[in-house]
């Protein structure tokens, strides 16, 4: 059986503390950010619209999601820079809760999300490359390696036609 979490936005401070306590796993240093940097670069890049979640799992807080939420195409085009229009710019599950299913049933929530957002048919990420990446975590999901690298990571393409959470 699969696990199910919810996206909350984070709004309140209680639930912006809550986020803040997450933690990754020693040694995942180098591809996942915390989310005190997520906050931060949200901040910082807010042309690239960014949307983040608690992902919550019942009453516990597992895990922090950021996407880049409808970057208009006029702007992919000037500044190269941007995946999108729809990016999965962070994903962090806390070590308490790694390796028991919530990373893909983030993925699923943010699918089941982009469902319902205009022209969402690709979601793009990225993943940094050698010994601990994330990328095949999000190759067994359905994504897609391109040619293209920003920042240092390859960029990963999933097609939301034909990839997503199953029918329940």
């Amino acid at each position: 059986m699969r696990v199910r979490v919810r996206l909350q936005d984070i709004v309140t401070e209680a639930d912006r503390a809550a986020a803040l306590g997450l933690r990754i796993a020693p040694g995942q240093q180098e591809f996942v950010s915390s989310v005190e940097e997520s906050f931060r670069d949200a901040v910082r890049d807010a042309r690239a619209k960014p949307r983040f979640w608690s992902v919550k799992a019942g009453a516990d807080v597992v895990g922090f999601a950021m996407i880049s939420d409808g970057i208009p195409e006029e702007q992919l085009g000037s500044e190269p820079d941007l995946v999108g229009p729809y990016y999965l710019w962070r994903l962090l599950i806390d070590e308490r809760w790694q390796r028991r299913g919530y990373g893909t049933a983030t993925l699923d929530a943010i699918v089941e999300y982009l469902r319902h957002r205009p022209a969402a048919e690709t979601l793009f990420t990225s993943a940094g490359q050698g010994d601990g990446s994330p990328q095949p975590f999000y190759e067994g999901y359905g994504f897609v390696p391109t040619e293209r690298f920003v920042e240092g990571e390859r960029v990963l393409r999933l097609d939301l036609r034909k990839n997503g959470p199953p029918a329940t």
